[in-house]
């Protein structure tokens, strides 16, 4: 075996097998020595204890963050919800208050001669608003008396007229009573000569006063004809002078522009020294105490709305609620009265969805309705039930 080489192990060191602890011993010694053990756990709490500190800061600082998300995710489904989510009751938000107003024009030409009120104020129905020169219509008053005095003075020769005709017919009436008593004295006869005579004499006289009353009775009986004309054709100027005396009177009143219902001053556009005429638009008074919301639905949202169903009205400007009721569907969509209305003959139709315009009233008795003004944007909800 003299081919085998055996390597030498190399001899350690006196000190460095006295560093090298036995593993043995080493557990041996540490698990009868309590304080060595808990001196040798320290470390690894003060790890964890660490380990615990950093996760619960990373997790505050990302609370924020969490409660935003959870807000925005939670806005979204509300959002989502009130969208998407199935309900009876219709909503848009194309709808306006709308009312019915006055515009204020003269009724005769004139120059304005003072304007009583501004944009904004509120008036009662008959109050005056402005006024208009009446200068000219205070001549045309001026002959009212004139005509009020030409139709005493036609009364009276009605009545004259009248008196003759009458005067005209008793004549006639007395001419014809002579006429028959001359005519029977004509044919009678006295006993004695005196008598005859004096009968023949008075015959005489008769027939010539017969005579005189029948030609007095032809021209009564034209006089009666002539009068009567005349008594028709001062009926008529009658007629004619008390309506030029009434529309006199009515011009007069008409300088004065009055209010013709209660409301609110608008789209004042008329000022002292402005020649206006008849038609002229001035100003406009606003009924605020009738103003409704003019909705304008879908037509596929209508299929269930009916006159007199309950309807609520968000008012953005104030962010206020009113209640309200349906008057009807209207006869038509939106489109039919436009201006420029489509025409779908033209051969490039395109169906879209219409529009109709719900008018909804408010109801009676909310005090915050008066803060409505018109043309505010309303989101409107018919509650179909």
């Amino acid at each position: 075996m003299s081919n085998l080489v055996t390597t030498p192990r190399p001899h350690l060191a006196s000190s460095e097998r006295s560093d090298q602890p036995d593993p043995a011993h080493q557990r041996h010694g540490d698990d009868s020595n309590p304080a060595a053990l808990e001196i040798s756990s320290e470390p690894a709490k003060t790890v964890t204890h660490a380990r615990r500190s950093a996760r619960w800061t990373k997790l505050v600082s990302r609370l924020p963050w969490v409660v935003a998300s959870t807000v925005v995710l939670g806005f979204v489904a509300v959002v989502l919800w009130r969208i998407y989510a199935p309900s009876p009751d219709v909503w848009t938000d194309d709808a306006y208050v709308s009312v019915h107003y006055a515009t204020i024009a003269p009724r005769v030409p004139g120059q304005v001669t003072l304007v009583r009120v501004d944009d904004n104020d509120r008036v009662k129905a008959g109050q005056v608003l402005a006024e208009l020169d009446d200068r000219d219509f205070r001549a045309a008053q001026a002959s009212i008396a004139n005509i009020e005095a030409q139709l005493d003075v036609q009364q009276a020769q009605i009545a004259a007229n009248q008196a003759q005709v009458d005067q005209a017919q008793a004549a006639l009436v007395f001419a014809q009573q002579q006429a028959a008593r001359y005519e029977y004295l004509e044919k009678t006869r006295a006993d004695t000569v005196q008598n005859a005579q004096q009968y023949t004499s008075q015959l005489h006289q008769q027939q010539a006063a017969l005579a005189s009353a029948q030609a007095t009775l032809k021209l009564a009986q034209r006089q009666v004809e002539a009068l009567r004309a005349q008594r028709k054709s001062a009926v008529a100027s009658l007629g004619q002078a008390e309506a030029q005396r009434d529309q006199a009177k009515l011009n007069l009143s008409y300088t004065k522009i009055l209010a013709p219902v209660d409301g609110m001053i608008a789209q004042r556009s008329v000022q002292v020294g402005n020649y206006v005429s008849v038609g002229g638009a001035l100003m406009a008074v606003v009924p605020l105490s009738e103003v409704y919301v003019e909705a304008n639905y879908r037509e596929v949202q209508l299929g269930h709305v009916q006159a007199g169903q309950r309807a609520r009205i968000h008012v953005d400007a104030y962010n206020i609620d009113l209640d309200g009721k349906v008057v009807d569907v209207p006869a038509a969509s939106g489109t039919t009265f436009a201006t420029l209305e489509p025409d779908n003959a033209t051969g490039n139709f395109t169906k879209i969805v219409q529009r109709l315009p719900i008018k909804i009233v408010l109801t009676p008795n909310q005090p915050i309705a008066r803060l409505l003004r018109v043309g505010l944007s309303v989101e409107a909800t018919i509650q179909i039930p």
